[in-house]
């Protein structure tokens, strides 16, 4: 399951639901979230709920930031999440997974390598345990299509190369042009359905954000 990220009202915060396959981490007794939002702090981490498919949890961060984490497993192993925006080197030869907010108008910096790309040595020890190596940031002001449930930073460079440069014009696209755009980004972005991008992008044109988190609520419940 992918990350997923809601503005409140006022896109003041964005809930953001992490999770863990429960496969990553069979023999689990504990699992939490830790990054720079609480200062990689076990004792301040984000526990994760358990169920018979994966480990959940949910906090409020600030809208349109970059936050690295990484996923800690009884106080003494570490993961990462694979379908992460962004993964960036830590100083201990691993990489850390990065989230990054959506602002609704605004879209953080580019990621430095794509989220597709497998993160490096996703498990270690608490003695390469992961460090934040840089802070959050905002960058160029611009669309952020990663408001919309199914597009992550990669997607966004993907639509954007495509021709969409705003919520409007992606309000319009039909769902064919949109697979042909992931079709020819190869195989690996065929599995993202954009059925209702079109949809989504048209309530974030006209600025009715209470609609897009109600409407996008019910694509997750309807998973």
């Amino acid at each position: 399951m992918a990350i997923t990220k809601t503005l409140t009202k006022g896109k003041k915060k964005c809930k953001v639901t992490f999770s863990l396959p429960a496969q990553a981490a069979p023999t689990a007794k504990v699992v939490k979230v830790v990054g720079d939002f609480n200062n990689w702090s076990w004792n301040k981490g984000v526990k994760l709920s358990k169920s018979s498919n994966e480990f959940t949890g949910q906090l409020e961060l600030e809208p349109g930031q970059r936050y690295e984490f990484r996923y800690c497993i009884d106080n003494k192993e570490w993961d990462n999440d694979w379908m992460a925006d962004d993964y960036v080197p830590s100083p201990f030869g691993v990489d850390n997974s990065v989230v990054i907010t959506p602002s609704g108008t605004a879209s953080t910096s580019t990621p430095s390598r794509a989220a597709s790309q497998a993160p490096k040595s996703t498990r270690k020890n608490t003695a390469n345990k992961a460090t934040s190596t840089t802070r959050t940031t905002r960058g160029k002001s611009k669309i952020d299509f990663t408001v919309i449930e199914g597009v992550g930073p990669k997607i966004c460079s993907l639509l954007e190369a495509a021709g969409y440069k705003d919520f409007k014009s992606l309000s319009t696209a039909k769902i064919g042009d949109l697979r042909n755009v992931l079709k020819e980004a190869g195989s690996r972005y065929q599995m993202h359905d954009p059925k209702y991008w079109a949809k989504q992008a048209k309530f974030a044109a006209n600025d009715q954000w209470s609609k897009l988190n109600a409407f996008q609520a019910e694509l997750k419940n309807n998973k």
